[in-house]
């Protein structure tokens, strides 16, 4: 396992970062993920839906402009963000969204951040959606470093009866258990309860919502089936009657609520005089689903692929006197990087965990740039990127090369620059050749 180093001398190195006291205690972190939420579904990303909340970690931190994340389903997205590994890379394949009943799951040995933060000194708590395994207890996240559970395992829930399509999926740690009211304000209850408990001393908290997913509603006795259903309050919905796309309007209900409620925790936060000492992630899962109300524009296609609409997703951070306020980052970043980065804020180094993500401190505080490779594989795809190129192999033979620079929307296929295609193959191959069988 990793051990702790001195943080002043982890971040000698960049001599233009802060540099923490010796006896200053390492910072808090809150990561928040949002479900199935759009590149285009914040204000602060050009939606039309108001989210003045969520915009202001980006008005007091910083924007990224093109950041990634590990896998365009739940599943792998939600293990590379912990593990700071590609999915492909998982003992069972995570390559695409767990069902119910699946046997798989993210097994021991798989190291997760929450357990480096937890082996540290760090009290650490998931609120919310897990995904990563459901069958076996080990698979669950308190055998994952986290010490307290309070979610579903499930891959969606009903925002109102809190199972999933009538099959029960809430526990507090390891016990089966019956919250009330609607999720996306339930989880925030507990979050604050977190916060108030544990002010006092490092924590990392990863607060998972499921908005604005859609709900997995009760068993239809008609159809035999249970339904996938937009869901939110009432008074949230009546906020947008003037969208006309029923889909839409549900979820800018949704998004609405989960404004508000995030904040409520930004709200916690100053007047628990934490906000000098957290640093708050906001980011999606994955790129929304058009046909339950998300957007990803402009960007070319959906949740599910690796096109730009798939795995680009918006991301936050704020770390009030820390990060530069307002400040929109470029550079090409991904959620594996987030192990990595927290871990090296701790004071924990992770020379031994062969990670796939990078440190992105100095991208943070210097505003530095390079040339960042990412790999995803889905069940029939394969994608790499390097700096502004992009190659994507699809299992029925097509290719595509892109150069995201000049064509962010990916229209204009590269594939016969050939002298390009031959830089990107190779680091395709190098990384392709040491994933798992």
């Amino acid at each position: 396992m990793s051990q702790t180093i001195s943080r002043r001398n982890l971040l000698a190195s960049f001599p233009s970062l802060p540099l923490f006291s010796t006896t200053q205690r390492p910072p808090n972190f809150l990561l928040i993920f949002s479900d199935d939420q759009g590149f285009h579904d914040l204000s602060c990303y050009g939606s039309e839906i108001p989210t003045p909340h969520i915009d202001s970690i980006a008005r007091h931190g910083v924007k990224f402009a093109n950041f990634y994340v590990a896998g365009p389903v739940c599943t792998p997205s939600r293990y590379g963000l912990l593990t700071g590994k590609y999915p492909a890379r998982s003992r069972d394949r995570l390559l695409g969204a767990l069902m119910p009943h699946s046997t798989k799951g993210i097994h021991p040995g798989e190291t997760t951040i929450a357990e480096v933060l937890s082996d540290h000194g760090y009290r650490t708590a998931l609120i919310g959606k897990w995904h990563l395994g459901a069958s076996r207890r080990e698979f669950f996240p308190t055998r994952h470093g986290f010490q307290s559970f309070d979610g579903f395992v499930h891959g969606c829930i009903d925002y109102f009866n809190f199972t999933y399509g009538g099959l029960k999926s809430w526990y507090k740690n390891e016990t089966l258990f019956q919250p009330h009211g609607y999720t996306t304000d339930y989880l925030t209850d507990q979050a604050l309860q977190f916060l108030k408990a544990n002010h006092r001393r490092p924590f990392f908290l990863y607060l998972a919502y499921n908005a604005p997913h859609y709900g997995k509603t009760s068993y239809d006795p008609i159809t035999r089936k249970a339904r996938d259903e937009l869901q939110a309050p009432e008074s949230y919905i009546a906020r947008f009657s003037h969208i006309a796309d029923k889909n839409r309007r549900l979820y800018a209900a949704t998004i609405a609520s989960l404004d508000d409620n995030i904040g409520r925790l930004l709200r916690a936060l100053r007047e628990l005089q934490l906000e000098s000492n957290t640093l708050v992630v906001f980011l999606s899962d994955n790129g929304g689903s058009l046909s339950y109300g998300g957007s990803n524009q402009p960007l070319r296609g959906e949740k599910g692929d690796l096109f730009e609409g798939g795995i680009h997703v918006p991301c936050l951070m704020q770390w009030k006197g820390m990060l530069p306020g307002g400040a929109v980052l470029t550079q090409v970043a991904g959620a594996v990087d987030l192990f990595p980065t927290m871990a090296s804020l701790a004071g924990v180094t992770t020379k031994n965990l062969a990670l796939d993500g990078c440190n992105i401190a100095r991208v943070l505080f210097e505003g530095y740039t390079f040339d960042r490779e990412l790999f995803w594989r889905t069940a029939n795809a394969d994608a790499y990127l390097l700096g502004r190129w992009k190659y994507i192999r699809i299992a029925d033979g097509r290719e595509f090369l892109f150069d995201l620079e000049h064509d962010p929307t990916e229209q204009h296929n590269r594939i016969d620059d050939r002298h390009r295609l031959q830089l990107l193959l190779e680091g395709y191959k190098r990384i392709k050749s040491s994933l798992c069988a």
